[in-house]
């Protein structure tokens, strides 16, 4: 599931690299990947959680775990943020829970694979919010990308595996985190990226307590299986995988960085065939492989689109 997996384009690291030559690291590469690797194994781990403990009390407890993992390293940095990067951070904050809340809504109800190939369009739909908010043009290969999610969208409707109600919340989650991207990539490059990100998972944290203590969801967990969630989910997957990425992104391109994530719903695949027995049938899959086709041609167009909204947000 989504951490802060966001590849930041035109960042200094990025530049630097350019400048230096050095385009590809081994080490960060194989970093990435295993980042990407534990995101796919979330999906299944949250659907199994879910079956013995409440949604909004598993989210709250896995933003405070997460939080509670920055808060050493991030502490000097949050005086950076002000108020008005506080106040910033909140709102995309309240995004990004949005997209959390419908994704693992919509997970509860459809399969592992499904969910997993359905939130990776938020590649396909980011610039497409670019363009509708900033008038950042995209090209042909994002439009293509744009058909081809909607044709395997339409062909996973009709597998009686999954859910189309669970399929409809999934993707209405990666529109949220398509319009928190494009609004971070926007306006995030004025604040500490480590602070900004730990006020987004403060305000999820808050969001999630006060929903789950209002509808009486708040019980002890119990049980390996949502302890194990709730730690990999908050450690791993949210708090270690930005560490990680920050660490990656200073030895390889942006665009290298958001191809690697494209991998998530491919492991995603995986993971639900493996652990939780996803048997979509020839048309099912065949719908997984059309969107990934159209992740994989939208992805390069998106993070140009990405860059080109931090160089208009630092000219501005």
């Amino acid at each position: 599931m989504l951490g802060s997996r966001r590849a930041k384009p035109g960042s200094a690291g990025e530049a630097k690299l350019s400048r230096d030559g050095r385009g590809y690291s081994a080490a960060a590469f194989a970093a990435l990947v295993l980042v990407t690797a534990v995101w796919g194994v979330t999906f299944v781990q949250i659907k199994d959680a879910l079956e013995t403990y409440p949604l909004f009390a598993f989210l709250a407890l896995r933003f405070a775990i997460a939080v509670a993992t920055l808060a050493v390293p991030v502490a000097p940095r949050l005086r950076t943020l002000g108020r008005d990067g506080a106040l910033a951070g909140a709102a995309l904050g309240a995004l990004l829970a949005t997209g959390y809340g419908l994704q693992t809504a919509g997970l509860q109800r459809t399969t592992v694979s499904a969910a997993g190939f359905v939130t990776g369009t938020y590649v396909v739909l980011t610039p497409v919010f670019a363009l509708l908010f900033f008038r950042i043009r995209v090209g042909m290969s994002v439009w293509l990308g744009v058909a081809l999610a909607i044709v395997g969208l339409s062909m996973l409707s009709g597998v009686s595996a999954g859910s189309v109600s669970g399929d409809v919340l999934v993707l209405a989650a990666a529109a949220s985190y398509a319009v928190q991207i494009a609004l971070m990539e926007r306006f995030a490059p004025r604040y500490d990226a480590l602070a900004f990100t730990t006020a987004e998972m403060t305000a999820a944290f808050v969001g999630f307590t006060i929903i789950a203590a209002v509808a009486g969801q708040f019980e002890v967990p119990r049980g390996a299986t949502v302890w194990g969630a709730l730690v990999v989910t908050g450690v791993f997957a949210s708090a270690l995988a930005y560490l990680v990425q920050a660490w990656a992104q200073q030895r390889t391109s942006a665009t290298r960085t958001a191809l690697v994530f494209a991998l998530e719903p491919v492991f995603a695949g995986i993971f639900g065939y493996a652990l939780s027995g996803d048997r979509l049938g020839a048309l099912g899959w065949a719908g997984c492989a059309v969107i990934m086709s159209g992740i994989a041609v939208a992805e390069p167009a998106a993070a140009g689109t990405l860059a080109r909204l931090v160089r208009g947000r630092r000219e501005a």
